[in-house]
């Protein structure tokens, strides 16, 4: 039986916590991890009741980035093996992103590089003030290059410039500025209080019509306002209007009573 590298729990009211379960090195990520982890977000995806997933870590740091034992391994790999030994890391942080159900990651310690492109993967991302942040990649020689679509989003043009060519470091209070974090805490007990009152607000909505929202803001983002997107965004609000949960939705709110959801 392989070592769990990555665990799953699932709360009474349906959120899905997964951890990143390799504290004695840091969170590195090595092929095990990976795959792990990939499986694990398409599976919880996928689930009905999920209505949340929360993707933590256990130990002092989020995730040191690249184990150093792979990277030694990495050194060797022909030119088509390392494209298919990065394929698998861009899969993984795709169907995070795409995830058709609220994620939020919780940054409790240190960030480094594909650790970093990993909270940026997520909807929400709240993290201790202190936590600090680093994309060091060129100091290998190596590019940030799959998570950089995330990263660049999260971030910004500007910003990513400057930080993917210094390797600097930065703190909490830099990645909530530039937009990496939404939210800063003290301390790792108040990271709990946030994420309880994040999810508070969450299990109140409609399942299928956040899973289109979050939809709704990748459609949209950097299209120019044209007919066609008029068109497009007209069509998505009438589908929802005669969904049965927007029929619920509203009439719930008619009635000044609590919406009763199908969790999807």
């Amino acid at each position: 039986m392989s070592e769990e590298l990555v665990l799953l729990h699932f709360s009474t009211d349906g959120i899905a916590t997964i951890t990143l379960n390799r504290p004695e090195v840091h969170n590195a990520f090595n092929e095990e991890l990976i795959e792990q982890l990939g499986e694990m977000i398409v599976d919880v995806g996928h689930q009905e009741g999920v209505r949340a997933v929360i993707i933590a870590a256990a130990g002092k740091s989020f995730s040191a980035g690249a184990d150093l034992n792979w990277m030694k391994r990495a050194a060797h790999f022909t030119e088509e093996d390392n494209r298919e030994d990065s394929i698998n890391f861009a899969e993984m942080l795709k169907n995070l992103y795409t995830m058709p159900k609220p994620t939020i990651a919780l940054v409790q310690g240190p960030a480094y590089g594909g650790g970093l492109g990993l909270v940026a993967a997520c909807d929400i991302a709240i993290g201790v003030r202190d936590v600090k942040f680093c994309l060091s990649e060129v100091k290998l020689g190596l590019i940030p290059a799959v998570i950089s679509p995330y990263v660049v989003e999260a971030m910004g043009a500007r910003a990513c410039r400057r930080y993917f060519q210094t390797a600097e470091m930065f703190d909490g209070e830099t990645a909530h500025r530039l937009g990496l974090l939404h939210e800063l805490v003290d301390d790792v007990h108040h990271l709990a209080e946030a994420r309880d009152k994040l999810l508070d607000q969450i299990v109140k909505n409609a399942p299928g019509a956040m899973a289109d929202a979050k939809d709704l803001v990748s459609t949209v983002a950097g299209r120019p306002i044209d007919s066609h997107i008029l068109r497009e965004t007209a069509d998505r609000i009438a589908e929802r209007r005669a969904s049965d949960e927007g029929k619920e939705g509203v009439q719930a709110f008619l009635e000044k009573r609590k919406p009763h959801w199908h969790i999807i």
